[in-house]
């Protein structure tokens, strides 16, 4: 089932309109006002953009009018995010001249690149005493090595949380949200990822470690299972105030992206989505994927489509598998309502990155494969005739040679690439995108300049494109 992030719009066009919701009483405390009209003042800025959830729209009218009284400064109401919501949209605050973000509701908590950003997670309620019933159950040894995670809608009660739990579980470990990256090499033992932070402290390491997570089934859930998928996890649910350990088989989920991973080595012409144009290092993560295939010898096309879902990708039928760059909680994408599947970056390096092996842990921050970075694999050089090892296909059963050849110097494309259009000497560049657009029976919207004959305005089809009112009738 495809997710938010990837939604094909049926929901939204059947959607009932009603009167919007109430604001809630206690905007100051939930949305921290005092502590945003600081940011904003110690900023000097002068014109802000506040980035609202669908779920906390309601809100935005009531906090937009205090901010502006408590600040002056200028106003803007991001009504709709580029791509997912947990992400800072800092193309449509530029696109509003905005100095600085304040970003409400959950967030994936990933660097951005351009503009100052102040995280205003919303203080979501929950039933401590409840949620420390649920871990007593779960955990009875008091021993236990145990790391507290949450939701960052309930960070403000982790505090009390281990005020409770500590005293009882001496080797319980709360892990600590983290806006951006934090200054500083990591200490030895600690661990740094997802925009938490929190000391390894059993003999094993992180192994020897069970996981608690505070919040809802989601895909924050997912990416932490999936990355440290060494740990037994459970999790506690404010909403229903229900305990219980996860049972979602990791090892199956792994399997799934393995054999993604056995497509993205068939493919021949890989689609780059863009899913993210905040992230920081998005840029140089294209850079390394497109030379990634080309060294791989597969064609790249880089996409932008802003969400995307199953109508979008289809129009693409030369590509054979996308893979998506976005933050690591949207990069998990199921794509099983897709015509192609669409994979992750790293699950593209293991496909085509010789020197890159499966260790058992799995990657779901493009920024870990950069220079630099904790898990970065430098590619090969190239591979002689000789030296290229053949192997089968998993899914087609065919022989397939691995290609990899060193990046080539920038050069003027050869000569065979213009070709004469007609006799006026006009030229024309040939590409094998443009060639397979020609072979298309639908091309898109022609303009036919001058060929179109004038016409009054006459009235359109009334209603929404899934049922216009005049549906089934003959029109005249």
């Amino acid at each position: 089932m495809a997710t938010a992030f990837s939604s094909d719009g049926e929901t939204a066009l059947r959607r009932q309109l009603g009167p919007a919701a109430a604001p809630r009483g206690d905007l100051d405390g939930f949305y921290e006002m005092g502590r945003a009209a600081a940011f904003v003042r110690e900023g000097g800025f002068r014109k802000i953009a506040l980035q609202f959830p669908d779920e906390l729209l309601a809100d935005a009218v009531a906090v937009a009018t205090r901010m502006e009284a408590a600040t002056g400064a200028e106003v803007y109401v991001l009504g709709d995010t580029t791509y997912g919501s947990c992400c800072v949209d800092e193309v449509a605050a530029e696109h509003a001249g905005a100095e600085a973000v304040l970003h409400y509701g959950p967030a994936c908590l990933s660097p951005c690149r351009k503009l100052p950003v102040l995280h205003i997670f919303g203080k979501q309620p929950m039933d401590v005493r409840c949620c420390a019933e649920a871990f007593r159950e779960l955990y009875p040894d008091r021993a236990s090595h145990v790391v507290v995670l949450s939701d960052v809608v309930y960070a403000h009660a982790m505090g009390v949380l281990e005020q409770q739990l500590s005293p009882e579980y001496p080797n319980i470990i709360f892990s600590r949200v983290v806006c951006g990256d934090p200054p500083g090499p990591a200490l030895p033992g600690d661990v740094r990822q997802f925009g938490r932070q929190f000391p390894v402290e059993a003999p094993g390491g992180l192994q020897d470690c069970a996981m608690f997570y505070v919040g809802a089934e989601g895909l924050a859930l997912t990416s932490f299972m999936l990355t440290w998928n060494c740990c037994p996890f459970s999790s506690f649910d404010p909403a229903t105030n229900c305990g219980r350990r996860e049972t979602l088989n990791v090892n199956r989920a792994l399997m799934r992206r393995l054999y993604l991973v056995e497509r993205a080595r068939d493919a021949q012409v890989v689609g780059i989505l863009v899913g993210t144009l905040g992230v920081a290092g998005y840029l140089a993560v294209l850079q390394h994927l497109r030379e990634l295939l080309h060294r791989a010898g597969k064609r790249s096309y880089t996409l932008a489509v802003g969400k995307p879902n199953p109508a979008k990708l289809a129009n693409f039928l030369e590509v054979d598998i996308f893979v998506l760059v976005a933050c690591a909680q949207n990069s998990l994408l199921d794509s099983s309502d897709f015509y192609r599947p669409i994979v992750t970056p790293y699950e593209l390096e293991l496909a085509c990155n010789p020197a890159r092996e499966w260790t058992g842990n799995y990657l779901t921050d493009f920024r870990d494969l950069l220079p630099g970075a904790c898990a970065h694999v430098e590619l090969p050089a190239a591979l002689h005739v000789a030296e290229a090892v053949p192997d089968i296909s998993l899914i087609t059963g065919e022989m397939r040679a691995l290609h990899f050849c060193d990046s080539p110097a920038p050069q003027l494309p050869p000569s065979t690439t213009l070709a004469c259009r007609d006799q006026t000497q006009a030229l024309a560049e040939i590409s094998p995108a443009a060639s397979f657009l020609e072979s298309r029976s639908w091309r898109g919207l022609e303009q036919q300049l001058g060929q179109t004959p004038v016409s009054k305005a006459v009235q359109g089809r009334r209603g929404i494109a899934i049922a216009y009112e005049d549906e089934g009738r003959k029109q005249p």
